[in-house]
């Protein structure tokens, strides 16, 4: 089981926090996004995206001990108080990375709750190193934490989060996209 490396000053909301006995599953990948042709065409996700203009752009950068890593630039377009990263978007990333962790347990979840704390300002120009990890899952719900750090994977820590995701069947995600036929397939026609 991977342990956070901050601990929250008291726990998350019950609404996040796995239920004693919750199992705690090791990543199981590939991430099913990579399963169909219909789910495989992220490239305008606006966390992920590189197609979205004015997207995050985050970059996963790995799966260490059982957590996902990441990061992403802060650029000027995403800030919110002059000099600082909105708030907005850095609840974003932790959706992303948060959910991302949920989808390596080899199953198709979407946020049911995200708590985000703040911890400490997150400049323009700077590099967030994000990581996340499952505490554990219970029938449907995955329970996950995460945290942000500025300054290297090893810097203080700036924002933290935990989450409930539930998981769907995958119609959730391609039930629009192929009524109106907009599958990789015939985007690359």
């Amino acid at each position: 089981m991977t342990t956070p490396s901050v601990q929250r000053s008291g726990p998350a909301s019950s609404r996040t926090t796995a239920p004693a006995g919750a199992a705690v599953p090791a990543p199981s990948g590939p991430d099913p996004r990579l399963t169909s042709a219909v789910m495989a065409d992220y490239r305008g996700c606006f966390g992920c995206g590189e197609e979205a203009a004015g997207g995050l752009r985050l970059r996963r950068t790995g799966v260490d001990d059982g957590a996902v890593t990441a990061e992403f630039d802060v650029r000027a377009e995403l800030q919110g108080a002059p000099g600082l990263a909105h708030g907005g978007v850095l609840a974003t990333a932790m959706d992303e990375v948060l959910g991302t962790a949920a989808w390596l347990l080899g199953k198709r979840y979407v946020t049911g709750r995200l708590e985000t704390d703040y911890l400490a300002p997150v400049p323009v120009g700077s590099t967030v190193h994000l990581r996340a990890w499952c505490t554990g899952v219970d029938g449907r719900k995955a329970y996950l934490e995460g945290e942000g750090r500025v300054g290297g994977p090893d810097g203080p820590v700036a924002v933290r989060a935990a989450a409930l995701f539930v998981e769907v069947p995958e119609e959730h995600f391609t039930r629009e996209r192929v009524k109106h036929g907009h599958s990789t397939k015939e985007r690359a026609n």
